[in-house]
């Protein structure tokens, strides 16, 4: 299975914008052959936590009508998609989620993260369970950004059977998680890392992009680079167990 990390800038605030720019990357990702696009944390509206204090409008519905031209672009590519975004609950806080859109265009799975950080605490409402989803067969984990930071996450992923760990995070500039967490994580577990994170400014600072996908080894498979919005790509083959994900010819890099 293919799958790509997606990074591009996110427009504060601008829904209709970002979807429009996800869209675009899900048939460009699906053009070459990924089954699975990730992409960032609150990648729906950027990583602003002010806004998303100020106005309800920028909270999500699991169906909501925004989300209908990359659930369209997913229905056209037979490819799913990760989508970073706050999400209504019935508290007076959104939680903080991934939502899976699947090839059919239909919610496949929804992950409200855990362990938020810093001010995420004051706008949203943390959540309670793993995130999971099966696709194509394999299992696949979801965290997002500060969850990365708890080993016992991972952990519990590959002793749950998940073939592949996804990683939807905003890291700025300078922020160690690329050498210290991410690799590590896959090489610790045996696990195909995919980390997607966002690239220009937003709320935490100057992102650097660098979206990528290491090996069950932590070795750099493929990355998007640091400049520019754009692609990971790289074909991660799933064995009968932890540790037995192999790659295959083909990794890629998109800059």
């Amino acid at each position: 299975m293919r799958i790509a990390a997606a990074q591009f800038t996110s427009v504060p605030g601008d829904i209709g914008a970002n979807v429009h720019s996800m869209q675009a990357l899900v048939r460009e990702a699906a053009g070459q052959g990924a089954r699975l696009v990730a992409f960032c944390e609150l990648a729906a509206t950027g990583y602003d936590l002010g806004a998303l204090a100020r106005d309800p409008g920028l909270w999500l519905a699991e169906d909501d009508a925004r989300l209908e031209p990359l659930r369209e672009a997913c229905r056209t590519t037979s490819t799913a998609a990760l989508v970073g975004c706050a999400v209504r609950t019935p508290a007076s806080r959104p939680a903080l989620s991934a939502l899976v859109i699947g090839p059919d265009g239909k919610l496949l799975a929804r992950y409200d993260k855990t362990h938020l950080y810093g001010g995420e605490r004051d706008v949203f409402t943390a959540g309670a369970e793993d995130g999971r989803f099966t696709l194509d067969g394999v299992r696949f984990a979801v965290a997002v950004c500060y969850d990365n930071r708890f080993p016992e996450v991972a952990e519990r992923a590959a002793a749950d059977g998940c073939r592949v760990y996804l990683a939807s995070s905003v890291l700025e500039e300078g922020n160690d998680s690329f050498e210290a967490v991410y690799p590590v994580r896959a090489r610790d577990n045996g696990l195909p890392v995919v980390l997607a994170n966002a690239v220009g400014p937003c709320g935490v600072g100057d992102c650097r992009g660098g979206s990528a996908v290491w090996g069950p080894n932590g070795a750099l498979l493929a990355t998007a680079g640091t400049a520019a919005p754009g692609l990971a790509v790289a074909r991660v083959e799933t064995g009968s167990g932890p540790g037995a994900c192999r790659t295959g010819p083909g990794a890629g890099v998109r800059a």
